[in-house]
């Protein structure tokens, strides 16, 4: 958390939840290839409830059994709850111990809503424990959490961790199973898995020219641009509007679905104030194609690839069809026993003589960086309850969620198309570009208030 002079939430408590089961001696976690190369990362999940989700009965928030119910939780998470440190080859991994989680609780001065409409994404960062790694992370926790009450019986329970550790599908699935255990010690069908036999025993590829290429591409630029902080703007479309923009392009591409259209309507209006710029797609594999990595694996499961688009080619035809289009080929054409498994051998490919991981770079660019959820609905998880319509019982909907990746401020932009709570078919999408006076082009864009947005966490107060 950065709060300082001016901040509207003020942190009254600190502790520490470790385990309730020991853990068993000298147990370490071996990170993945992938897990280093995010290494520059850290993912930031924020709930937003109106009313407490977790009272029992006339009762408000009980700190003490949020943290019973965490510390039991915390068994079927080893590596969390551990220390990252370095192996004989430099490399980080962690060493599972009972060192624990760090724990705050904080106030806001305003009711949830006031929130959602007046803060900006810096101060939203008020709302998680905020904090780098240092240099000898030995102490460090790597998973905190951070309780905010809101005026009027609001909750936002902030999530920060390292993208070391894991992505932002395993901070939502870890969120609703602690939830879960906590209202009345529902089992977990799908305990997390931390590794998977694929990522060491999968058929050897060579890397591509055009895979080697992406991502050295990505190295040379974070050596050579300055990271700066995004202004972010959230808009959140209802899905009748999103039926809407899907029946415009379905007579063109009619398996294209709310992720396709979207990130071609975004990408569309920010080359119009920019230079043509491709797009680099991020999507999690978790249950992907050949289901490789299960849904319930904790750790990282993403795969970045570029998309090139070709203005002259928009010419006398349907442009937002043409290109959603074009990224619904893109998506439905990545295959787990090629592309990615190709990126994670290179990613291999990079280790020294004495066996330690190159530097890692910045995964979010230098392209403009559009990031799919769209997993989380997906009707190819084997189980159902795991996909985000199911996730919270009915009463106990958060009214937002947001997601946030740390120290992504080096390239083009980034956008994010995410559930909406509540709303199957709607999308929230979070825009961060470079400079405000983008954001507040975009944010007047005929073609996006034409699907009537609701806009949030805009500094507008």
């Amino acid at each position: 958390m950065e709060e300082g002079k001016g901040s509207r939430v003020r942190v009254h408590s600190k502790l520490r939840v470790m385990s309730s089961t020991p853990i068993e001696p000298n147990k370490v976690h071996k990170l993945s290839a992938l897990d280093h190369a995010m290494a520059l990362h850290t993912v930031h999940v924020i709930f937003y409830y109106r009313a407490n989700p977790f009272h029992e009965g006339p009762m408000e928030l009980d700190m003490d059994n949020l943290r019973i119910t965490l510390s039991e939780h915390l068994c079927l998470y080893p590596p969390v709850t551990g220390r990252l440190v370095r192996d004989g080859e430099g490399n980080w991994e962690v060493k599972c111990n009972d060192a624990g989680i760090r724990m705050v609780r904080a106030s806001v001065g305003v009711t949830v809503d006031e929130w959602l409409r007046s803060a900006d994404a810096s101060e939203e960062r008020d709302l998680t424990v905020w904090e780098n790694m240092p240099q000898d992370p030995i102490i460090w926790s790597p998973l905190r959490i951070q309780l905010n009450d809101f005026e009027g019986g609001g909750l936002a329970i902030g999530l920060s961790f390292t993208h070391t550790h894991a992505d932002p599908t395993s901070a939502t699935l870890f969120f609703k199973s602690w939830a879960d255990f906590h209202r009345g010690g529902l089992p977990i069908l799908q305990p997390p898995i931390f590794n998977l036999p694929a990522f060491t025993n999968h058929p050897t590829v060579n890397p591509s020219l055009k895979t080697s290429e992406y991502y050295i591409k990505k190295c040379k630029e974070t050596e050579t641009v300055q990271s700066t902080k995004m202004p972010t703007l959230t808009f959140r479309f209802s899905g009748s509007k999103v039926m809407k923009c899907l029946s415009q392009v379905h007579p063109i591409c009619p398996e294209a679905t709310p992720f396709d259209v979207l990130a071609a309507l975004f990408w569309l209006r920010i080359m119009r104030f920019t230079s043509p710029t491709p797009l680099s797609v991020c999507l999690d594999l978790r249950n992907h194609k050949t289901k490789a990595i299960p849904f319930h694996y904790f750790g990282n499961a993403l795969h970045f690839s570029s998309l090139s688009l070709h203005t002259e080619a928009l010419e006398g035809c349907d442009e937002l069809g043409h290109v959603a289009g074009l990224v619904h080929k893109h998506v439905t054409g990545i295959k787990e026993e090629g592309e990615f498994w190709t990126a994670l051998d290179w990613f291999e490919s990079r280790k020294g003589e004495t066996g330690k991981y190159a530097p890692p770079f910045r995964m979010y660019g230098p392209e403009l960086t559009c990031i799919s959820m769209e997993h989380l609905f997906s009707g190819d998880c084997d189980d159902e309850s795991l996909t985000y319509g199911a996730m919270f019982r009915e009463e106990e909907k958060p009214v937002h969620v947001s997601y946030n990746v740390g120290n992504v401020g080096a390239g083009k932009g980034l956008i994010m198309v995410m559930p909406s709570p509540g709303d199957r078919l709607g999308r929230t999408v979070m825009v961060s570009l470079p400079e405000k006076q983008q954001i507040s082009i975009l944010s007047q864009d005929q073609a996006i208030m034409e699907l009537d947005p609701q806009m949030l966490l805009s500094g507008r107060r």
